[in-house]
C-alpha cells in the first residue's frame, strides 16, 4: 500500500501546477527524459498495452520540424522552448504483448483487419493516460509542461512516423523550466458536485 503524499507533493503535481505558456533558458536533458520515461512507463494500461511511442525533440531542428507542423500561436512556443515531445500511438501496439503481457494469448485478441476500429480505440484511450502520466512525472522532477493539441497531425506523422505507418499523433507538448511570466491567472476548476454524483 502506498503512502499518502505530502500537501508540498501534492501542490507540485496538481494543486499550484501549471500548464506553461513559455519557459526559462534551462535546458531538458536527456537524463532528465529518461527519468520522466522510468516513471511515466510504471502508470497502468490496459493489460500493459503500452501504446504510446514518444519522440522527445531536443535539437532545435526537431524543435522547428515540430513548430512547423503546428498552428495558432504553437509554433513559436515549440521553437522557443528547451523541449518538446511527440506523444504518439501504436496501433499495432498489439504485436507487443506476447512480452508485455505474457499471461494469455492477449495478441490474439486484436488480430486482424476487422480489429483495427478496436485496437485504435485502445490505443488512444492508453496512450492518452501515458500523455497525463507524462505530465504528472515531469511535474515530480521538477519540470513543466505544455500539452497542445493545435496541430496537423498528418504532417507530424508525416514528419516523425513515416517509417512506422501503425504509429499516429495522439497530442504534443513543449517542456522545461516553466516561466510564471507566460501564464495567464488560474482559470476555474469546478466543485465536486457540478460534474459529479454518488451512486
Amino acid at each position: 500500500m502506498g503512502e499518502k503524499l505530502s500537501d508540498a507533493a501534492l501542490d507540485t503535481i496538481f494543486r499550484t501546477a501549471r500548464t506553461y505558456n513559455g519557459y526559462t533558458d534551462a535546458p531538458v536533458t536527456e537524463a532528465e527524459i529518461r527519468a520522466i520515461y522510468e516513471l511515466l512507463k510504471m502508470g497502468p494500461t490496459s493489460a500493459n498495452q503500452q501504446p504510446a511511442r514518444f519522440v522527445w525533440c531536443l535539437s532545435q531542428q526537431a524543435k522547428d520540424t515540430l513548430a512547423d507542423c503546428a498552428t495558432g500561436n504553437n509554433p513559436d512556443k515549440i521553437r522557443k522552448a528547451p523541449a518538446a515531445v511527440v506523444i504518439g500511438m501504436d496501433e499495432n501496439f498489439h504485436e507487443e504483448l506476447p512480452w508485455l503481457f505474457p499471461h494469455v494469448d492477449a495478441k490474439s485478441w486484436f488480430d486482424g483487419d476487422d480489429k483495427q476500429p478496436v485496437r485504435h480505440d485502445h490505443a488512444f484511450r492508453n496512450s492518452s493516460l501515458q500523455g497525463a502520466y507524462f505530465i504528472i512525472a515531469a511535474r515530480a522532477i521538477g519540470l513543466d509542461t505544455g500539452p497542445m493539441s493545435g496541430f496537423d497531425p498528418d504532417k507530424v506523422n508525416a514528419a516523425f512516423f513515416a517509417d512506422r505507418p501503425s504509429v499516429k499523433a495522439n497530442f504534443i507538448s513543449t517542456l522545461g523550466h516553466g516561466d510564471p511570466a507566460t501564464i495567464f491567472g488560474r482559470l476555474p476548476r469546478p466543485d465536486f458536485e457540478t460534474f459529479n454524483r454518488i451512486d
